[in-house]
């Protein structure tokens, strides 16, 4: 949606987020003297000791009412899901209070008006809603709010954009009219809206029309001069945008950016926030900092039984391929004889595994200790170090080597390489070595299309029981 789409709707939040902060301050006022008019029997409140909470109380209502969209009441928004979103904010935010009164044993502040004062400013936030909905509802009906754009083009294109903005803007949106290069298309209709003329009367058509906003829909071929709309637009003040699918794209997310005064556009393949990718970069280094006064110990113990049980070094190093293809050094316990890498050649033949990677069930390569190292993915810790590194994750696609990457037999499987590797994915916690390497790669995707950092917790959670039951590994 576009920017002034955004710009309207978020005047809208702030507009009934300051009638909130209004309807919140009477709630309270109304409960506090309602309170002593209710309930003559105990002493009068001390108004000073209450008015105290207000701000917290302020505080935690908006909070909760934008965490539950209560604020989102324009577009598909009905009765019942307006009430149940208030409802739910004012229900937190009580629980949320009474705990802090509770654990901070606050005995002065009267919960008959807190209870009051629930009640009464549910009412009024609902009130709010219902005024602000019929109100900016019939401003769309009218007209009066509607945001008028002339979309350049009448092609598949340009009636996509038609169609998403009259299903997706907030704001009622109105397609004024089309403007195509063909003169011989002046006078047709695209899904009921004319096309009234040509790009090079693009100057006279915004003089004498009331335009917000002129997207411009044309393939590429079409793009060679754009300079005259530019000028157009900018000469009536008027403001023009691209449909940035120009290349024929389907990237995850588009961003805008400058060189100097080189305009760019970039298509990622993946859909990431980075305020959300910084904060899961600060969960990997608290939770594997935290984790440490354990893994250490665990790491010495294994470093003994390795060396006792056969000759060659504790750690094994191996490249892996990680975010955006840049290997990297991946550290393991060494669970193998140290001639495992030159043998692989002669165990090819035996692999159990669909895909590229190279499994069988019985390892000939493995020592006694690096079986119980694997089985308790014990021989996985050193990898902590990778993640302080920054080379990997705790929760990610698991790494590969070069050797399975150079197997892979579909462009897909790449995907993969948009996101940092982690010690444990999804893959982990549904059966890790009994899943074929279809169903590894699909769980893997499937991570990467949902990635939120409430599945990076959930993910951390339930790998500690299958590690401890040894499910599915080898």
């Amino acid at each position: 949606m576009t920017a002034a789409y955004n710009t309207r709707n978020k005047e809208i939040e702030r507009a009934v987020r300051l009638l909130d902060i209004v309807a919140s301050v009477a709630a309270f006022l109304i409960a506090f003297y309602g309170r002593d008019i209710l309930v003559v029997s105990e002493a009068p409140l001390d108004f000073y000791n209450h008015v105290a909470l207000l701000p917290l109380l302020l505080a935690l209502l908006l909070f909760f009412l934008s965490r539950f969209r209560a604020y989102k009441i324009l577009r598909d928004a009905t009765p019942a899901g307006v009430t149940w979103a208030v409802f739910r904010a004012l229900a937190v935010t009580l629980g949320a209070l009474f705990t802090l009164l509770f654990f901070l044993q606050i005995e002065y502040v009267s919960r008959i008006m807190i209870l009051l004062f629930a009640g009464v400013v549910f009412v009024l936030l609902l009130l709010i809603r219902l005024g602000a909905y019929t109100y900016f509802r019939r401003g769309f009906q009218s007209g009066r709010y509607s945001w008028r754009v002339m979309i350049i083009g009448t092609g598949d294109r340009a009636r996509r954009m038609a169609r998403t903005l009259r299903d997706e803007a907030d704001w009622g949106v109105k397609i004024a009219c089309f403007l195509d290069p063909d003169p011989g298309r002046v006078g047709d209709q695209v899904d009921g809206v004319p096309i009234l003329g040509t790009v090079g009367n693009i100057s006279v058509f915004l003089k004498n029309h009331v335009i917000d906003e002129v997207i411009i829909a044309l393939p590429r071929s079409l793009l060679d001069d754009v300079h005259p709309i530019v000028e157009a637009c900018e000469e009536e003040g008027v403001k023009l945008q691209f449909m940035a699918d120009i290349f024929d794209v389907a990237g995850a997310r588009v961003g805008f950016s400058r060189i100097g005064a080189i305009p760019l556009i970039s298509i990622e393949p993946v859909a990431l926030n980075t305020r959300k990718l910084y904060l899961k970069r600060g969960l990997d280094v608290t939770l594997t900092l935290l984790a440490m006064p354990v893994a250490l110990p665990l790491i010495a113990l294994a470093a003994v039984a390795i060396k006792l049980d056969s000759p060659g070094p504790v750690f094994f190093l191996q490249e892996r391929v990680g975010l955006r293809k840049h290997p990297f050094k991946m550290f393991k316990l060494r669970s193998m004889y140290t001639d495992a890498e030159e043998r692989l050649k002669e165990l090819e033949h035996l692999n159990e595994a669909e895909g590229p990677i190279f499994k069988i069930r019985d390892d000939p390569r493995i020592t006694r200790v690096g079986r119980f190292l694997r089985k308790t993915s014990i021989d996985e810790l050193p990898q902590l170090f990778n993640v302080l590194r920054g080379e990997m994750s705790l929760v990610g696609p698991r790494p590969m080597s070069v050797r399975d990457v150079e197997l892979f037999d579909r462009g897909i499987q790449r995907k993969r390489f948009s996101v940092k590797p982690g010690i444990t994915c999804l893959w982990q916690i549904s059966g890790r070595s009994d899943l074929t390497f279809e169903q590894w790669l699909e769980l893997d995707l499937e991570y990467i299309r949902r990635w939120s950092l409430w599945l990076d917790i959930k993910i951390l959670l339930q790998t500690f029981p299958a590690v401890a039951l040894g499910k599915g590994a080898q």
